[in-house]
């Protein structure tokens, strides 16, 4: 016996009721937490610190600057302007609104830093074709919440040819000096997120350093005061050196491809494939990871996605620490 059309529908309204909403989602969990960093959310009612008034000096520099020009977004300071080239009006100042000073991120020299890239001595054509590929949507990050990444995203849609052209000529003339320090440890720091980074706990402590690279700066105040004669300290898991090294110069027995066939013997660059030896490995990683998801898009991506295919997390440390503990 069929019920009439009116009650069944009667019915299933009533079952919907006793069934209630539907579960919401659960958020996506953070890839690689040590290599997305993200800083931990605002404390209910916290007040931001006072202003710092007073000046604050490097020991190599004869320049002084106060917090609040240290962080100025649109003059970066130049503790250093003898070690580079007179920065063009794009990386020194940038253009309000939208597009900040290229030095304060990367550093009047292009060194850069953990959260970003470094783009001292890359080929200007290919920190143009970056920019291309942001303007385009092509580059994104696996972790959107992840603040230095999705800034880069907004700024790179916002900066015009000539901006960038002006940015690229400019950092590919510089030489870029080494940066990190690679450590491999089985024990490492216990650390927290600080400003997009991983930064050392006050009081101290160890914890195993598991599958992660824990980098970190090797002067938190001067790394605040952003200070481009200050590098880094990255610890690795024990063994990843020779693991990286096997992936990189002879592919790991079919897992991936020679990167110095693209990359250049020692990782040095090749063309206008950029260098890898002695970069940020917590930014490789990035990159190799945004890459195999499909995040990272672009020029010469499918190239590199067939060879990231097969790569676990581990393999992707092991390569990143590898290049990073070679020299520029």
């Amino acid at each position: 016996m069929k019920l009439p059309v009116v009650i069944m529908m009667l019915l299933l309204a009533i079952l919907a009721q006793g069934q209630g909403p539907a579960p919401a989602a659960p958020a996506a969990a953070t890839p690689l937490p040590w290599a997305y960093p993200l800083n931990p959310p605002a404390q209910p009612g916290a007040q931001p610190a006072a202003p710092d008034p007073a000046e604050h000096r490097l020991p190599a520099s004869s320049k002084a600057f106060t917090r609040r020009q240290v962080t100025d977004l649109f003059n970066p300071p130049d503790w250093y302007p003898e070690d580079h080239p007179a920065m063009p009006e794009i990386v020194g100042h940038g253009r309000r609104p939208e597009v900040r000073a290229c030095g304060y991120c990367h550093l009047p020299n292009g060194q850069g830093r953990t959260e970003n890239a470094s783009l001292a001595g890359l080929p200007a054509a290919y920190i143009a074709q970056q920019m291309e590929d942001y303007r385009n949507g092509l580059r994104k990050s696996s972790e959107p919440k992840m603040g230095p990444p999705s800034l880069m995203l907004a700024i790179g849609k916002a900066a015009n040819d000539e901006e960038s052209k002006s940015a690229a000529e400019y950092f590919s003339k510089i030489k870029y000096k080494p940066w990190v320090r690679v450590v491999e440890a089985k024990m490492v720091p216990k650390t927290h997120v600080e400003g997009w980074i991983m930064v050392p706990n006050k009081d101290g402590g160890e914890e195993p350093i598991g599958t992660r690279i824990i980098e970190t700066p090797e002067d938190h105040e001067r790394f605040e005061l952003r200070d481009s004669m200050s590098g880094f300290v990255a610890y690795v898991p024990t063994g990843s050196l020779k693991k990286g090294e096997d992936l990189v110069t002879r592919g790991g027995s079919g897992k991936t491809v020679r990167c110095s066939i693209c990359h250049g013997e020692g990782l040095k660059g090749l063309g206008i494939v950029p260098f890898l030896a002695g970069r940020s490995p917590s930014y490789i990683v990035r990159q190799l990871y945004d890459i195999k998801t499909g995040n990272r898009q672009g020029l010469w991506s499918p190239l590199m996605k067939e060879a990231v295919s097969k790569l676990t997390n581990e393999d992707m440390i092991a390569i990143a620490a590898y290049a990073a503990s070679l020299k520029p």
